[in-house]
């Protein structure tokens, strides 16, 4: 711990230092090929998998089974609906869930029944539920409303708050980042995005623009000061001081979401809390490197080619050649 506690005053300090910003094309084309492969994948594999809030249908449960063998399940529903393409899941340990499209009272009646038989349960135990299309089509509407909405008044209270418009076009390329390397692992590995899952990608954006906006302040302090530094190794200097920081948050805030993640999953089977949880955790992973790697590089380099920086960066580093001839003069005497 002390050890770990010199390295971050190292870094706050200036006497170690990582080269983060001007490193920034290598980090560039790592954000890219995840994002080509968040974007690739999922099309290529036919799409993202939509729960059935939002594309409807029908969804039976059943509590307390003997046997988690899915194809049980999926064997029941096929001989009843041939044409119906069962989705059967597990919920916790001793639970099963199967999605179905849409289907009439008198399918949904033998299904239930038939479920209750194949798995050797009472029929209470095998609750039935249907989700229309409009309802989903509602939901899925007012996610992207919300999103949107989010986006624009994050960019205009940031552009106001920092007195500059390049900070906030540099949080909001981190922020679709986030959101689309989050939603690209979801169409990658085919988990189903279900309203829970989309209520954890919103969160996530909160949790990213508060990590990019206390590394921003600090930025915006080192960048305010007479200095001999230029413009991007103020910056780089702002990203190292709160480095540990960040580092720090992110754990903190993973460890709670990954007991949820774990108990929602395995111990509870909530749906709900997993597909929450899991949104949670991808994003907060994604959205540290974000902040790191992406938002600060991005804001220095929109702004160290502005004439004012560049003619204040080039005195400073003719002053700083001259200081290191007069060292290599003495030096030589």
């Amino acid at each position: 711990m002390a050890s770990f506690s010199q390295f971050g005053s190292d870094l706050y300090t200036g006497k170690r230092s990582y080269d983060i910003v001007g490193r920034r094309r290598a980090w560039y084309l790592v954000a890219i090929i995840a994002i080509v492969l968040s974007l690739g994948v999922p099309w290529l594999r036919g799409g993202y998998q939509l729960g059935i809030e939002f594309t409807g249908g029908s969804e039976f449960t059943i509590s307390d089974v003997k046997t988690t063998d899915q194809t049980i399940a999926t064997d029941t529903v096929e001989s009843i609906v041939p044409e119906g393409i069962p989705r059967v899941s597990q919920l916790g340990q001793h639970g099963i869930r199967v999605q179905t499209g849409q289907l009439t009272d008198r399918e949904t009646t033998e299904v239930q029944d038939a479920l209750a038989k194949a798995y050797g349960v009472p029929d209470s135990q095998v609750a039935a539920t249907f989700i229309g299309a409009t309802w989903g089509a509602d939901v899925l509407a007012q996610a992207i409303r919300g999103l949107v909405i989010f986006l624009a008044l994050a960019a205009v209270v940031m552009a106001l708050y920092f007195r500059t418009w390049k900070m906030s076009v540099s949080a909001m390329v981190a922020l679709l980042h986030d959101l689309l390397i989050t939603a690209g692992v979801y169409g990658i590995v085919g988990l189903e995005v279900t309203p829970a899952a989309v209520i954890g990608f919103l969160t996530i954006l909160g949790y990213s623009l508060y990590d990019t906006v206390v590394v921003f302040d600090k930025v915006r302090e080192n960048t305010s000061q007479e200095s001999s530094r230029t413009f991007t190794q103020s910056v780089n200097l702002a990203v190292n001081q709160t480095l540990v920081r960040s580092i720090n948050t992110s754990v903190v805030a993973l460890l709670p979401v990954a007991a949820i993640l774990f108990i929602g999953s395995y111990v509870l089977g909530a749906g709900t809390l997993r597909d929450i949880s899991l949104a949670l955790f991808i994003g907060i992973i994604v959205g540290t490197y974000s902040t790191i790697f992406i938002a600060s590089p991005m804001y220095a380099h929109l702004r160290e080619n502005e004439p004012k920086i560049r003619q204040a960066d080039a005195k400073k580093v003719q002053a700083a050649a001259k200081r290191q001839q007069q060292v290599d003069a003495t030096a030589d005497v």
